[in-house]
């Protein structure tokens, strides 16, 4: 592995989602920092067409970040938090999904089911698991459910008898098979130290390795009733408990299952690909500054 950045340096644990990389798939993210998308970014850069082909869920706030602009122009879902915008959210997900996603010729989503930031909603979801005899979770958060289950109500191929809805047996090539996996992502920081999209512009933190482990799961072993899928969720977010609770302790995940020794893998880096983001986080936000003054100088 290079140095190439303050934090350039990614190490891949689990599974190897590039054996899937050309299937339909959605990404469940543990949310750390704002960081954690531009670590995304950079692990799946060597997956072929992955961030070609991506669609990515982010809170509204990220609308207004460096690269708000760019996720608008390629499609990305920006979700309001918050219980009276629930609904709505969910309806305009959906909306959004059948607008664009198939159109737009996407094959993975990105999403963070837990809803914010680590440090955030700690706090509240502790209190949560508290009141409903849950696990009490240090390093995530309990997982929300609602747009989850929208995009699997959405974007999963009807299922009839173990054949596609309709009855025919032999598929068309040009016909979209649907979802065929979940990969559950886990982000590590060394010492728990997420990295923000300001680290990443101005490199003003030592050089780090950040750590990213999976885990595939093929559709059909994800529960569609809500009540299920709930607990399948929850399931996902107490294993990442215990993964980065080893990860803390040890500095290393724990091996797979039937696996002896865990197997970490280095990342390919594209020099070209980290100069192209860093250059663009640059212009961004040179011309957010130039909006502000613009607009300050209007108003004063």
């Amino acid at each position: 592995m290079r140095k190439v950045s303050v934090d350039s340096l990614v190490v891949e644990w689990g599974d190897d989602v590039k054996a899937v990389s050309e299937d339909e798939a959605v990404v469940l993210v543990n949310h750390q920092a704002t960081g954690d998308v531009c670590t995304l970014m950079m692990c799946l850069q060597d997956k072929g067409t992955v961030v070609r082909q991506m669609m990515w869920l982010m809170d509204h706030i990220f609308k207004y970040t460096n690269f708000g602009i760019v996720s608008l122009i390629h499609g990305d879902f920006f979700i309001r938090q918050g219980k009276a915008h629930r609904d709505q959210q969910l309806v305009l997900l959906k909306e959004h999904l059948e607008k664009y996603y198939r159109s737009r010729n996407r094959k993975w989503i990105v999403l963070f089911p837990e809803g914010g930031f680590l440090r955030k909603r700690r706090e509240t979801s502790q209190a949560f698991a508290k009141k409903n005899n849950l696990p009490f979770l240090q390093h995530v958060t309990l997982p929300r459910l609602g747009a989850t289950q929208v995009i699997l109500k959405t974007l999963v191929a009807p299922q009839e008898n173990g054949t596609p809805a309709g009855g025919d047996a032999v598929i068309k090539e040009s016909k979209p098979k649907g979802l065929q996996w979940v990969i559950d992502a886990t982000i590590a920081y060394p010492k728990g130290e997420p990295i923000d999209i300001q680290t990443w512009i101005l490199g003003y933190r030592q050089p780090t390795v950040t750590h990213v482990h999976y885990r595939i799961f093929p559709i059909k072993d994800v529960p569609a009733e809500p009540e299920a899928l709930s607990q399948w969720l929850y399931q996902r977010f107490i294993e990442k408990e215990d993964l980065l609770t080893h990860f803390y302790k040890t500095g290393a995940f724990p091996p797979l299952q039937g696996q002896t020794k865990a197997v970490s893998r280095e990342m390919t880096l594209s020099n070209l690909w980290l100069v192209g983001i860093q250059s663009l986080a640059f212009l961004s936000g040179g011309m957010w500054y130039c909006i502000l003054q613009y607009f300050y100088h209007c108003l004063f």
